[in-house]
């Protein structure tokens, strides 16, 4: 008896180990890192019953811990307010509205708030306690959770980048609206511009003014004619030459983005105390401004006016699961990120419920914002609110919001104010994004890139931003809408599912449960247990089956993408997951031993913490 408890005892500490090592060895155990080491008062051990026949001593098992040369956060609301201004984008202003009233109004808030509840708020917790617990990045962290899957941080980090070659290229439309806004008649105001066309119709200010399907408004021509001139492109085949005036703007943007991620949280946690917190005021000053504008009530009524019979349509609750896990964000590495610089004790329940109540109500409060424009806007035009909402995605930020704003009394204070909004808006995300592949990459080699950071942040912002140029061009509105499509899309839940899978049944519930008990000092409820090893699972599958079998047609305008271009759109989305299967070949391959020997070595690997689990379950 006493050899086998000893024996038990050496195999815990030995499994965990080996885990943590990225493989199993049979020769002897890898020493631990001088990070490894560092365990807290109320780090996890295991022991043996206490029977005096027994060996009591404790074996204690590594838990990753801050170290001093990791940076920190400042302030706790530094890191509360990246979570938010990550959390918080573009998406809720122009995303969120759009689906809300697409899908039943008021009575789409049912399965909004029950895809929040059961599939979005505890894949947000689970993020937030891995990054906490493990203190490394999206990458390195799975040589703690399961090295098999270590491809997915890897998939990660090339969604990542995807997202920047097109995200930024928005903030860099929002910066040349935000030029042009400084003019005291707002040059999307009216037909009398080089760009305008024949179909101009300015119906403000003026009777009997007929509008049909050809009639164009001047925030659109301008939108279109002169920010983009998508006019000059004939589509994917035909993008047209690099328009100067974007890649300037977006330049200014990079550059931006550079100095605040340069010097690691320290400086990013103070750039987001004004890109966080603007917004806010933004909002409600626009929110008071719309609601006093005639017609505003009729928005508000479109927006918000149930629709009980849209609830036993199965695309409804597609939509409600797709836009919360979008919306709050997990599984592209950033909440990994920004958490691993916290205290190993930050109370990181509490910061996953504030921050995803917040990000829920902004989403909320942007709809009144947005829809009690619409309702000014059908007002004027004499038409229902539903002939004046048609737009969605960046036109409703581009061309319906600035319309309205242009015929407000005020105009250019408001244009002002509501680009600052959407770059602040924008810049928080990619700040975020940045700092998943920052945080990952250097953690994984950080014998090169420790002391580097800032020529690190240097090149990868040069990567984003020739990355982008494609985006820039007279048909870059094409290239953004396809890299938003396939570069993010499936392939970011399919990460987070095989993320959720991993962590609770190769990691163990059991195990991620005593780390977040070494953390908080308590362990989580059985609801969250349930919700990550079954729930929140079936909750991202449920979206990955129904967009695969039911894809919608990919538009933009008047243009219907090709055949061809559909095909590519599956091989960027293929070229960020395919990094999954192939590290989980080469580990297969490489792992050392005859091929006999290889097989029960790798099962060995997906099933340690299975085996761990059961030991100390039984010890």
């Amino acid at each position: 008896m006493l050899t086998l408890s000893l024996n038990s005892q050496l195999l815990v500490s030995f499994l965990k180990l080996t885990c943590s090592d990225g493989g199993l060895s049979f020769d002897s155990p890898p020493a631990m890192t001088r990070q490894d080491s560092a365990a807290p008062a109320g780090s996890l051990s295991v022991q043996g019953p206490s029977n005096p026949g027994y060996n009591t001593n404790p074996v204690p098992v590594p838990v990753i811990t801050q170290t001093d040369t990791r940076d920190k956060w400042s302030k706790k609301m530094d890191f509360l307010l990246s979570v938010i201004g990550f959390a918080v984008d573009l998406g809720n202003v122009w995303r969120f509205p759009y689906i809300c009233y697409q899908n039943g109004g008021g009575a789409f808030l049912i399965p909004y708030i029950v895809m929040a509840i059961f599939g979005g708020v505890p894949l947000f917790y689970m993020e937030l306690a891995l990054g906490q617990f493990h203190r490394t990045g999206a990458i390195s962290i799975w040589k703690h959770i399961c090295p098999i899957f270590k491809g997915i941080g890897y998939a990660i980090c090339v969604i990542s980048l995807y997202v920047s070659f097109y995200y930024n290229t928005i903030i860099a439309w929002a910066l040349f609206y935000f030029y042009s806004s400084f003019a005291s008649v707002l040059p999307w105001t009216n037909c009398d511009n080089a760009w305008n066309t024949e179909n101009c119709t300015n119906y403000f200010l003026k009777d009997n003014v007929t509008w049909n399907n050809y009639s164009r408004s001047p925030a659109e021509e301008f939108y279109t004619r002169n920010v983009l001139e998508i006019h000059k492109s004939d589509g994917l085949s035909n993008v047209g030459g690099v328009r100067w005036q974007l890649m300037l703007c977006l330049f200014l943007i990079f550059t931006i983005v550079y100095f605040s991620l340069w010097k690691g949280v320290k400086t990013s946690g103070k750039v987001v105390w004004v890109t966080a917190t603007l917004p806010y005021v933004v909002l409600f000053i626009l929110l008071i401004r719309g609601a006093t504008l005639p017609g505003a009530w009729k928005g508000v009524v479109f927006y918000l006016q149930p629709k009980w019979e849209k609830l036993f349509e199965t695309s409804v609750w597609v939509d409600a699961a797709a836009q919360i896990f979008f919306s709050l964000g997990p599984g592209f590495g950033v909440l990994l990120a920004l958490s691993s610089y916290n205290p190993f004790t930050n109370n990181c329940y509490r910061d996953a419920i504030v921050t995803s109540l917040v990000n829920c109500l902004t989403s909320f409060m942007s709809g009144f914002v947005i829809f009690t424009m619409l309702g000014y806007m059908a007002e004027k035009r004499n038409v229902n609110v539903e002939d004046v909402a048609r737009d969605k995605g960046p036109s409703l930020l581009f061309i319906t919001y600035p319309e309205a704003i242009a015929n407000m009394t005020g105009s250019t204070f408001f244009a002002i104010i509501f680009f600052v909004m959407m770059i602040t808006l924008g810049l928080d995300s990619t700040f975020g994004g940045l700092e998943a592949i920052i945080t990952a990459v250097m953690d994984e080699y950080p014998e090169y890139l420790a002391h580097r950071r800032e020529l690190f942040v240097l090149g990868l912002v040069v990567v984003c931003f020739l990355g982008s140029l494609s985006t820039l061009t007279n048909g870059g509105a094409y290239v953004v809408k396809l890299l938003e499509e396939f570069g993010v899309g499936s392939s970011i839940i399919a990460v987070g599912f095989l993320e959720a899978i991993a962590v609770s049944w190769f990691y163990g519930i059991t195990r991620f449960s005593n780390d977040i008990k070494s953390m908080l000092g308590y362990y989580p409820g059985l609801f969250w247990k349930v919700c990550w090893v079954a729930i929140s699972p079936a909750f991202l599958a449920y979206i990955i089956v129904s967009s695969l079998l039911k894809p919608a047609p990919l538009q933009l305008f008047d243009y219907k993408y090709p055949d061809w271009s559909i095909t590519v759109g599956y091989i960027i989305g293929a070229s960020s997951f395919m990094w999954i299967p192939i590290y989980m070949v080469y580990k297969l391959v490489w792992t050392p031993g005859s091929l006999k020997q290889v097989r029960p070595s790798n099962a060995a690997i997906l099933n340690c913490q299975i085996h761990l689990n059961s030991v100390f379950h039984n010890s």
